[in-house]
């Protein structure tokens, strides 16, 4: 694949899938679960995020290719472990697709949400079937105006007055302490798409360099929005966080930024993390079927050098997923199996560094087992439904490997 992606776009794509629409709609359930304890809730998701950030930018450097913890999986640790990241992220961001078209199709026209969600997801894949470049530029645009909106919001709720209580949710030291666990996994499932970079490894300039600077940058600047938030939500919204729908719109709602500019932004920003999460998907499905582990079908690129074939079957699992419609349990697969894919990436990325596999950025090898130890965590702190179906997909997607490879054996 073509190298056309320089650190702008890089950084673009991984600020815009990112500040998708996790930023706008994760709070409620996160201040449910946390209670007045959301900042230290922010402040272990985007250390998980740093320390598997830290290991995927060493791995993107010494392994340039399309596949993300995939390619580095196999690389690394063999072909299962590989399959099981790539498997873990192909079905957790399916269903994120599915999410962030929802979620569009709730702030634009609720009452026909599934309707727009099907638009949204094929209005992405048609702009990723054109190239990359469109892909970085569109998510130079998308990610702009959400930063730009989002640090607005911020303002406006600081300069209002206090809605009075902010103290909710767990208060005993268990329960804030399980509490603050499970809203850390619920806020990395907004934290993950810093390693959309990684999986578009073979059409980035210069990946030994560029990867892990435009991931750090990114990264930085959706660590600090966060943070704002974390602190101007409770303050403004106060015991009402945890079941608000729109908490950024409603905690913006009379003050001086128009409730429409938030609107937008949750659009664009949505719009933004759509467009770099099915170029993700498509190139990590594309990886896959090159080495068999998906119908090698999915490993051709059209004319533009995009897996367009890979990118539309996720495209329509996801639309078939939005018109289904119950995401409650799709977003807690979701998280489960992004843990997990960044947990092989932290593991591949411990082997690299003690084999001596290393390219200009190097994570410690100590840094990088908090890493898996700590996505092994948020995952255990998951519903045990959530836990149980992911596991099941997981299982399901093994057997249905396993069987297509013995049948092309030799002498079958």
């Amino acid at each position: 694949m073509e190298r056309r992606v320089g650190l702008v776009g890089a950084t673009a794509i991984g600020v815009g899938s990112m500040l998708g629409a996790g930023v706008f709609v994760v709070w409620g359930p996160a201040a449910s679960a946390a209670g007045s304890r959301l900042v230290a809730a922010v402040v272990l998701a985007a250390l998980v995020a740093a320390l598997n950030a830290g290991s995927t930018a060493q791995l993107a450097a010494v392994h340039p290719v399309a596949g993300g913890a995939y390619a580095y999986g196999r690389a690394e640790l063999g072909a299962w472990p590989g399959f099981a990241a790539g498997i873990g992220f192909v079905l957790g961001k399916t269903a994120s697709v599915a999410a962030i078209g929802l979620a569009i199709g709730a702030y634009l026209w609720p009452a026909h949400a599934a309707a727009v969600a099907t638009a949204a997801i094929a209005a992405s894949w048609a702009l990723n079937s054109r190239g990359v470049t469109r892909t970085s530029a569109g998510a130079v645009v998308l990610a702009s105006v959400a930063v730009a909106v989002l640090v607005a919001a911020v303002a406006a709720m600081s300069g209002a007055g206090a809605a009075g209580d902010a103290t909710f949710g767990w208060e005993t030291p268990a329960g804030a302490i399980a509490g603050v666990t499970q809203a850390a996994a619920l806020l990395f499932f907004a934290f993950a798409g810093y390693a959309r970079v990684a999986t578009m490894g073979e059409e980035v300039v210069d990946p030994a360099r560029t990867i892990p600077r435009a991931v750090g940058v990114a990264l930085a600047v959706v660590v600090a929005l966060y943070l704002a938030l974390a602190v101007a939500l409770p303050r403004a919204l106060g015991a009402a966080l945890p079941d608000a729908a729109r908490p950024v719109a409603d905690a913006a709602a009379g003050t001086w930024l128009p409730a429409p500019v938030v609107t937008v932004a949750a659009v664009a920003a949505a719009a933004g993390s759509l467009l770099a999460l099915t170029a993700g998907l498509g190139r990590t499905a594309m990886a896959m079927a090159r080495e068999g582990d998906l119908p090698r079908p999915l490993a051709r690129t059209n004319a533009h050098g995009v897996p367009a074939w890979a990118e539309g079957l996720c495209a329509a699992v996801a639309v078939a997923l939005a018109w289904a419609g119950d995401l409650t349990l799709a977003i807690g697969v979701s998280s489960f199996a992004v843990l997990l894919y960044y947990a092989v990436a932290g593991a591949a990325a411990f082997r690299a560094s003690g084999a001596g596999r290393v390219a200009g950025w190097r994570m410690p090898r100590a840094l990088s087992a908090l890493g898996v130890a700590l996505c092994v965590a948020l995952m255990a702190s998951l519903p045990w439904l959530a836990i149980v179906a992911g596991l099941g997909a997981l299982a399901v997607a093994g057997l249905a490997r396993a069987a297509a490879r013995a049948s092309v054996r030799p002498g079958r």
